[in-house]
């Protein structure tokens, strides 16, 4: 069973990623690259992550969202992470990533 869904139109540049798991963490991570970079097209300027389900992050599942990030800084804006929850919002913050990532 796949944790995450990848929404992108053809001729869109926009990326949308649904993440299903309450951890994203070591063990779900390299399900999550490898999926990302099978759903990456070269015209894509902006990334979404869904992160509404997502109860607790590590700094692998961190790592993945700088991974994001630094695919898309070199044509696009800030990834937007909608719906974290206070537990991530604390952990991004205690990073400053606030200032990395769009946060909605």
């Amino acid at each position: 069973m796949s944790f995450f869904r990848f929404e992108h139109n053809p001729g869109q540049k926009e990326l949308r990623v649904f993440l299903s798991t309450p951890q994203f963490t070591a063990a779900t991570v390299p399900e999550f690259k490898t999926a990302f970079e099978n759903a990456w097209k070269p015209e894509i300027t902006r990334v979404i992550l869904d992160l509404s389900t997502v109860e607790f992050i590590d700094s692998s599942g961190v790592g993945a969202l700088l991974g994001v990030q630094k695919r898309l800084s070199v044509q696009g804006e800030p990834v937007t992470l909608k719906g974290a929850r206070p537990a991530v919002i604390n952990v991004l913050e205690l990073l400053r990533l606030q200032r990395v990532f769009k946060l909605e």
